[in-house]
């Protein structure tokens, strides 16, 4: 419980998102972080994309977790040095670094896991509760349920998506899945015959717009990063599928198997035609320590290795990251490892370019998406190739998800 204290923040410690707390130090601050609930703001693709966060106490130290609607990341390293706070993004390479004005921040969030790394304005304000308004118009539609949706780009390139969204007053929450994964827990409102849905996880920020149409249709906008902006379009469609997931990606003739060697963590080379794989049924996790969903993934894959893996399977992360250099690669996938608790190999394949990730992996007709799960049978040979993921944030569809993992593993493995 916090006693009406102040959070002071040591030049030593480092606040994250979704981490482990590391070492405080005693050192003095010159300013205080006070606890509570905060009220975040990244200008997005030149948009204020709001967030909300609290600070607290837990074991006698200072965490905050990001909100995203049902979702809680935990923020648990902190540093300070003189009157700036620094928010280490947890396994994301990115920052959050603001000066502490007792009850406000002001600052720059950091994103350094792209080619051309970005800083944009960030800022907070302790005590408000609002995610967009503080008194939103009465609402004048409801938008729960499925819509079909369709993005275009500033370039014009379309592609569709699935809205799953659940209203209750003003309050809204809801996702996007498209055929490459999903836009995780968005929160947001319904104001007059407006609706806005954010989310922010550290190193991704979302701002989603749109008006309802006379027609019964929404139109509006999608903004992210630093300036990347769609347009998007949707229309209430009950039976809308996307393409299954399981078609997107498959072998080109003449292949059955997936060849590659890759280093591990250590530096030794990895391959299927190793000892440890030889006749069991293998996952191949083509994934990034920067890609969301990839981290949704891997929260489901190493909870499930632990409780399967005698069974006659395993699981292999095939990592592919910005920085080609080995050590900072590896430096990356070592934190997630950690964090995510994963014990089953992770091995680095190369950059995240996905041309380059298909010439690594020549039996593939393309990697499509971050991440992409490959089955194995027994005999070595690829049975089922499934890409993207929709994660926790999609209910029904992830709870789908698992099931079919779990059918298809079950299957693989009662054969001889």
């Amino acid at each position: 419980m916090i006693k009406n204290a102040l959070f002071r923040f040591s030049f030593l410690s480092v606040l994250t998102v979704t981490g482990g707390l590391q070492a405080c130090s005693s050192s003095s601050t010159t300013d205080e972080l006070k606890p509570g609930s905060w009220r975040g703001i990244i200008e997005v693709s030149g948009q204020e994309m709001p967030f909300n966060f609290t600070v607290s106490d837990e074991g006698g130290k200072p965490v905050a977790h990001l909100i995203n609607g049902e979702e809680k990341i935990l923020i648990n390293e902190i540093s300070h040095s003189q009157d700036s706070v620094r928010l280490q993004m947890h396994i994301f390479d990115a920052t959050l670094i603001a000066k502490v004005e007792g009850d406000k921040l002001a600052g720059r969030w950091e994103r350094r896991d792209q080619a051309q790394p970005y800083s944009l304005p960030f800022r907070a304000e302790r005590g408000n509760l609002s995610r967009f308004s503080q008194n939103p118009a009465k609402p004048a539609v409801d938008v729960s349920g499925k819509w079909e949706v369709q993005f275009t780009g500033e370039a014009g390139k379309t592609y569709p998506a699935i809205g799953e969204f659940v209203q209750q007053g003003n309050q809204l929450t809801g996702t996007f899945l498209t055929n490459t994964g999903d836009y995780r827990y968005l929160q947001g409102e319904v104001s007059g015959s407006d609706l806005q849905l954010s989310a922010f996880d550290g190193a991704h920020a979302y701002l989603f717009k749109a008006s309802a149409q006379p027609n019964g249709t929404l139109a509006g906008d999608f903004y992210a990063g630093k300036s990347s902006h769609e347009t998007w379009t949707a229309k209430r469609n009950d039976a809308f599928q996307l393409a299954s997931a399981d078609t997107l990606t498959y072998l080109k003739p003449g292949y059955d198997r997936l060849d590659f060697s890759f280093p591990d963590l250590n530096g030794k080379k990895v391959s299927l035609s190793d000892p440890q794989f030889k006749g069991k049924v293998v996952v191949a996790q083509i994934f990034g320590s920067w890609c969301p969903n990839c981290m949704d993934e891997t929260k489901f894959l190493a909870p499930w290795y632990a409780k399967n893996k005698d069974r006659g399977v395993e699981v292999v992360g095939l990592g592919y990251e910005v920085s080609p250099e080995f050590d900072k690669a590896k430096a990356r996938v070592e934190k997630m490892r950690d964090r995510l608790n994963v014990t089953y190999p992770l091995l680095i394949g190369g950059t995240k370019d996905k041309e380059l990730v298909a010439q690594s992996l020549p039996a593939l007709n393309h990697v499509l998406s971050f991440p992409t799960t490959i089955f194995i049978d027994k005999q070595g040979k690829v049975r089922k190739i499934h890409t993207g993921f929709s994660g926790p944030g999609t209910g029904k569809y992830y709870d789908e998800f698992v099931q079919e993992f779990n059918q298809t593993v079950d299957q693989l493995l009662a054969e001889k």
